[in-house]
């Protein structure tokens, strides 16, 4: 990997273009840029979602999952470098099935609210989201590993039950959208 910074305000990116670790120079809106952007992002919100009371278990997962982000990350700004081994796949897979067991079956679509904690994992999720169509468009016109798309992809998944989990923490429920029609055929 690169040499880590040791000064910030380097004005090298004044022109538009950042640098890679691998020392090569890319225009700061290129889909490689964008995908690192997304993650560093989701990151970043994540860190906002520690800040919130959680159960023991589900924050040290969060602050794993921080951890592999930042792999993701560096494995983003390497080309052709893989940093985000599947094992991190297979863990988001077990605290997968280990929550949602936890949880009612879902009835109908719930809305991203509910407690505060909730409501970020929510936008955690999102965020995720976004960062996978990033890699997905990337992986369009590079060649990437399918990892960063599978733990992406499964992340969102884990950070929607989370978001479950955590309406449920303090005795509060899920917040169930109310459907015009769902209401109408009920009342017939």
């Amino acid at each position: 990997m690169a040499n880590r910074l040791t000064q910030i305000a380097t004005r090298t990116g004044d022109d538009g273009s950042t640098g890679l670790g691998d020392n090569t120079r890319v225009a700061k809106n290129s889909l490689r840029v964008h995908a690192m952007g997304d993650v560093d992002e989701l990151n970043s919100h994540i860190g906002l979602l520690l800040c919130e009371p959680l159960p023991d278990g589900v924050r040290a997962l969060l602050v794993e999952v921080q951890h592999q982000l930042f792999n993701l990350g560096g494995e983003l700004s390497i080309p052709g470098f893989a940093l985000l081994k599947p094992d991190a796949v297979l863990a988001l897979d077990q605290a997968l099935a280990e929550h949602n067991a936890t949880l009612p079956r879902l009835a109908e679509f719930i809305l991203p609210a509910g407690s505060r904690a909730a409501s970020q994992a929510h936008v955690c999720r999102t965020v995720a989201r976004r960062a996978e169509r990033a890699v997905v468009a990337l992986e369009a016109v590079e060649a990437l590993q399918d990892t960063p798309r599978h733990y992406l992809n499964r992340l969102s998944d884990l950070l929607f039950v989370l978001a479950r989990v955590l309406n449920r923490m303090d005795g509060g429920d899920d917040v169930y959208w109310q459907s015009a029609r769902l209401a109408r055929a009920a009342a017939e």
